[in-house]
């Protein structure tokens, strides 16, 4: 009987292939300068086709909206309160017109001015209400899934009772315990967050404390304690990075949620008062009775304002969170080696 010599690692094995090009994917990932390397510019040199083209339409709405919130004085015409300029008022429900691109409301107030002044209201609210319950829910969620026992289920028992409440109306009885409904421009902005964030706290809760009850199971979890590594490290280095992976999109979809709930109080009147600050949602409340008259402006920009903010964002997030995912990164990746196989032969 003749044995046949063993075959070199490697040679005719696509799982071998694969790693290697893993391997050298890596590692081209790494001698790469840094600033290639930043989130969103390194998702879009790894995005292809219609993917790429969601990226950069939601990376494009959210950079208008973000930076018609930071130059608001330069970009807006008028104030978002006034009602005249060189000491001639506006006229009311005026059509658009050169003087006013998106016309004019009933009680005289500029449509484009009010729209570019409200993506800063917006953007407040969003940036507070989603910053202050990412920290608090991953923080809650973190301990509550490490530590277990009778901390655990009571948080998880605070935290469905929170879940199962309307999130809207959560929002509305916070609001007027705050600010009792109306609020100057701080204090409405302060009273939208902190009751978005009640609202958006155990979301993050339930998805990190899932995800570190999975993860302290772990070989790694488990060798770290047997070698003496504190809590705190393993809490902060081993768990808390490895359950982050999928909060890039649960922070989007929050983002937009907080710009909806911001509309949803001001357009029932729980927002914010006119004078004091733009707000896209009291702007559509009062082009209600506008729009059996056919004044279809005064509704219309706030609307679409509000609805390419949510886009913008979804779209970002979507991406995103596609992007991250390995099992979508080696689909690409052997999809494209398939494609060109003189390449590899060659290389």
């Amino acid at each position: 009987m003749t044995l046949s010599n063993p075959e070199p690692v490697g040679e005719g094995d696509p799982g071998a292939n694969d790693l290697a090009a893993e391997g050298s994917a890596v590692a081209a990932r790494r001698s790469t300068p840094w600033y290639l390397r930043l989130p969103i510019i390194s998702h879009l040199r790894s995005s292809v086709g219609l993917q790429r083209g969601m990226l950069i339409t939601g990376v494009v709405l959210v950079g208008i909206l973000l930076i018609s919130a930071l130059f608001a004085p330069l970009l807006a015409p008028y104030g978002f309160a006034e009602t005249s300029a060189d000491g001639t008022r506006f006229g009311t429900q005026q059509p658009p017109s050169a003087a006013h691109p998106m016309g004019t409301t009933v009680t005289g107030f500029d449509v484009l001015s009010r729209v570019i002044w409200g993506t800063r209201t917006a953007v407040a609210v969003m940036a507070c209400a989603v910053a202050a319950s990412l920290f608090l829910g991953v923080a809650l969620g973190l301990l509550s899934g490490y530590v277990g026992g009778w901390l655990d289920r009571l948080l998880v028992m605070v935290a469905d009772a929170v879940y199962a409440f309307p999130a809207l109306l959560l929002a509305i009885v916070m609001s007027i315990v705050i600010s009792g409904g109306q609020s100057n421009a701080w204090g409405g902005i302060a009273a939208a967050a902190i009751s978005i964030t009640v609202v958006f706290i155990p979301q993050y809760f339930r998805v990190i404390r899932a995800e570190v009850v999975r993860l302290k199971a772990e070989p790694f979890v488990e060798a770290a304690k047997v070698v003496g590594t504190g809590h705190r490290r393993i809490m902060g280095t081993h768990l808390l990075r490895n359950a982050t992976r999928t909060l890039p999109l649960i922070f989007t979809l929050n983002a937009s949620e907080s710009i909806l709930t911001l509309a949803a109080l001001g357009f029932l009147g729980f927002g914010i008062e006119p004078t004091s600050a733009a707000e896209w949602g009291y702007d559509l409340n009062r082009a209600m009775a506008d729009a059996t008259s056919g004044i279809w402006w005064t509704g219309m920009f706030p609307g679409l304002a509000i609805a390419l903010a949510v886009l913008g964002v979804t779209l970002v997030g979507e991406s995103i969170n596609d992007l991250n995912d390995p099992r979508l990164r080696t689909r690409r990746s052997r999809r494209g080696r398939r494609k060109n196989p003189q390449q590899e032969v060659t290389a």
